[in-house]
């Protein structure tokens, strides 16, 4: 059964609130604001509960990004709050996403980033800080162009300093400031 038009408001404004709050206030993505700002940015809500859905409408959300006007739809977050509720689950699925970029030939033009509400980094446990920097209140499937990447990294010179500076920022709020910014 289909979301209903509301659950789709709430899926995309809790997203929202996340990116803005959290993605852009914290400045863990130094590049977000700007497509934010400009209103580049696709919130494509998915009605998939299973892979072989999901591979489905990322295949058309793929080809939906690389056929639109950049100034129009810079990158898209495929939202999926019907699928993948398991961490690993979700992990798997990036797999098959990857794959997917090749066999369409969009290798070099189009990359995922993952988010998921328990992402857990190899190697730490499920609640260190840290992994927060990759959690957002839905599985989500971000998909960028390379060359709006390539732009941002040269416009931001200490773009490989990025991931331990939002260590360092989640470490400093703790647990407690990232759930009081996800309850403004």
């Amino acid at each position: 059964m289909p979301l209903p038009a509301e659950s789709h408001d709430a899926v995309i404004a809790a997203t929202r609130h996340w990116l803005t709050e959290a993605v852009i206030g914290l400045n863990l993505c130094p590049f977000a604001k700007a497509v934010h700002v400009k209103g580049q940015i696709r919130y494509a809500v998915s009605e998939a509960d299973s892979l072989e859905a999901v591979l489905t409408e990322l295949e058309a959300e793929l080809q939906t990004l690389v056929a639109a006007d950049p100034a129009t739809i810079d990158t898209t977050l495929l939202i999926l709050p019907r699928a993948f509720s398991d961490f690993l689950d979700f992990n798997d699925c990036l797999f098959f996403a990857d794959r997917l970029i090749q066999q369409l030939r969009l290798g070099g033009v189009i990359q995922i980033a993952s988010f998921h509400p328990h992402y857990q980094f190899e190697g730490s446990a499920p609640d260190d800080i840290e992994n927060y920097t990759n959690r957002a209140p839905y599985p989500i499937l971000h998909l960028l162009r390379e060359d709006s990447i390539e732009r941002a990294v040269q416009a931001f010179p200490d773009a490989e300093e990025i991931y331990e500076r939002n260590q360092e920022t989640l470490r400093r709020i703790g647990l407690a400031g990232w759930d009081a910014l996800m309850k403004r």
